[in-house]
């Protein structure tokens, strides 16, 4: 039989020409094991979604629990369930007010499409807005949203009546109208950089969006769940969306997502027509259970007022003369370097000296560091280290 890598190749359908095909052993902490027998640092936390690194053992006891019990006994809505009610609740008692209801499903991306139909129903128009060099998803309806016309054109015709605006542009906030059904929005940018939102932009936004009817949505699939020191990153600037969308790291390496709204507009999806939304494994009381156990930790102990303190350690450690900037808050950055192709090379060799870091979709010459939000401060040295040796031995 063919080694591991040849299989991984030649039955696993692949989307570049350039995957690296590392084989993974196991994966524990903040660190994957390889089969070559060495340990690989992760600040990239399977893109934002080991929230807590890999195995932690609460969250392994809570899904061993829950498999032991059941695993799926009905589609979404049908049969109460003790840890997917348990999640929903403890969403709603620890978001702003007038996020009411949950719906929970399998991935952020369908959590965008859910709330784009969400905006859609409730206020019975068509039209939606989003942000260029916005990233949504890559379904249809995602893709429709997400702003970079590179990864949108061989699959169009995509959804009608999507405008574009730009990020932070307050000029711009003028294309909302009583035509607009919905604004979607990343609380903080992912492939285009990490950027933030800047001079009270999300309150003018959310005000546009009350003058005329439309409703905000804010994509926290990335910030979500702790990474920026709070549940979800809009809340460091004291606005709340009509409907939020979560999903990737809510469930510490298990596949989830949700979205949540008010009575009112989630109350539409029961009728004209009935099943607005439906899914057969959003829900799944074992990815609850591990989204659950990840709850626990967020909030009954102090691992978010932590994440300030970790972001500066990161700042101080990775001053160095090739980095232009560092983007982004709490344990989502991304350092900035001369160009796409050096970013590449630097990833590169940081993964050939034991740290693994990515690249940003959209902006490739922004490395991407999200790692577990309970990385060490020993790790967080180390892997800085590594990069500053890197940087200091590839020329530009």
């Amino acid at each position: 039989m063919n080694g591991l890598k040849e299989r991984f190749f030649k039955y696993q359908a692949q989307t570049t020409n350039f995957a690296s095909g590392f084989e993974v052993d196991y994966a524990k902490g903040s660190y994957i094991y390889g089969k070559d027998g060495k340990a690989y640092l992760d600040f990239v936390a399977g893109v934002s979604v080991n929230t807590l690194g890999h195995s932690h053992p609460h969250i392994n006891q809570a899904i061993k629990n829950q498999v032991d019990r059941y695993m799926h006994v009905a589609v979404y809505g049908e049969y109460a369930q003790e840890e997917p009610a348990k999640l929903c609740q403890r969403l709603v008692e620890n978001t702003a007010e007038g996020l009411e209801q949950v719906y929970l499903v399998n991935s952020g991306t369908e959590a965008v499409e859910a709330s784009l139909k969400l905006a859609k129903r409730f206020t019975g128009r068509q039209q939606i807005i989003s942000f260029h060099k916005a990233y949504h998803g890559n379904t249809h309806g995602s893709l429709s949203v997400s702003g970079d016309e590179r990864k949108k054109a061989a699959f169009r015709p995509l959804l009608p009546e999507v405008y574009f605006i730009h990020f932070n542009d307050v000029d711009d906030l003028q294309y909302i109208t009583e035509k607009t059904a919905g604004v979607i929005l990343e609380t903080i940018r992912g492939a285009s950089g990490f950027r933030l939102p800047e001079n009270d932009y999300l309150k003018k936004l959310k005000q546009r969006c009350d003058e005329v009817g439309a409703l905000l949505i804010f994509d926290e699939i990335q910030p979500g769940f702790g990474r920026t020191g709070k549940l979800f990153a809009f809340e460091h600037y004291g606005v709340t969306p009509h409907i939020l969308a979560m999903g990737k790291g809510m469930a510490s390496g298990l596949p989830i997502g949700a979205f949540m709204s008010s009575n009112e507009i989630m109350g539409t999806l029961k009728e004209n027509p009935q099943l607005g939304h439906i899914t057969t494994f959003g829900g799944n009381p074992v990815v609850a259970a591990a989204a659950n156990a990840l709850l626990d930790v967020l909030l009954e102990t102090d691992i978010m007022q932590d994440i300030e303190r970790k972001e500066k350690l990161f700042r101080t450690h990775l001053n160095h003369p090739k980095i232009k900037t560092i983007h982004g808050r709490g344990l989502m950055l991304a350092p900035e370097l001369s160009s796409p192709e050096y970013a590449l090379r630097v990833a590169a060799e940081c993964m050939n000296r034991g740290l693994i870091l990515f690249w940003l979709m959209y902006s490739i010459e922004n490395l991407r560091i999200t790692p577990p939000i309970n990385i060490s401060d020993e790790d967080i040295i180390k892997g800085c280290t590594i990069i500053h040796a890197v940087l200091d031995d590839l020329e530009e």
